[in-house]
């Protein structure tokens, strides 16, 4: 099992995949992302706003390792929908190449039941899409992966196909 700060563990000059959630839920007729923030106490990135996941290990696959890291960081469970995006950055911590898989997500039971691990995350905020960018900052490397997580949740809400509409439908 990954430590709490594998992002420490040094790496130099591998390639690392990490797997991450973008949590949405439908609050008040708009979408809305669930943003944890970072433990001060972290070296790469202290508290900085950030989607919620972690390193795939060897041989996982990394829809697996994304639900065994939320459960690990939030003690929550996550259905996990689709790949949304990727994008690749340097961590200079640990001296890797990392590629970043984005996965559109949802918790299985109700936000309030989320435990932050004070090791790795000290709060969280539901930020709807201008507040997720005021939030974060034009510069920050997540941010395109996240614009395209709510425009692809737009994008099946109009098609009708958006995950876990039929649930919510026989709960009406």
């Amino acid at each position: 099992m990954s430590s709490s700060h594998d992002s420490e563990i040094p790496a130099n000059g591998q390639q690392v995949i990490t797997a991450v959630a973008f949590i949405w839920r439908r609050q008040s007729n708009q979408f809305e992302l669930f943003s944890p923030r970072r433990a001060l106490t972290k070296k790469f990135l202290p508290g900085k706003f950030e989607l919620v996941g972690g390193h795939v290990d060897f041989g996982e696959q990394p829809e697996d390792a994304l639900k065994r890291e939320v459960i690990e960081e939030l003690g929550q469970k996550i259905i996990v929908d689709e790949l949304v995006s990727s994008f690749t950055y340097i961590n200079e911590i640990k001296g890797s190449h990392s590629l970043e898989l984005v996965y559109l997500a949802r918790f299985e039971s109700p936000e309030t039941e989320v435990k932050l691990n004070p090791e790795d995350h000290v709060e969280y905020k539901w930020t709807n899409k201008p507040e997720t960018i005021q939030l974060r900052g034009e510069d920050d490397a997540e941010l395109p992966s996240i614009l395209k997580g709510f425009d692809r949740l737009e994008q099946l809400s109009k098609l009708g196909q958006l995950p876990g509409q039929k649930e919510e439908a026989r709960y009406v």
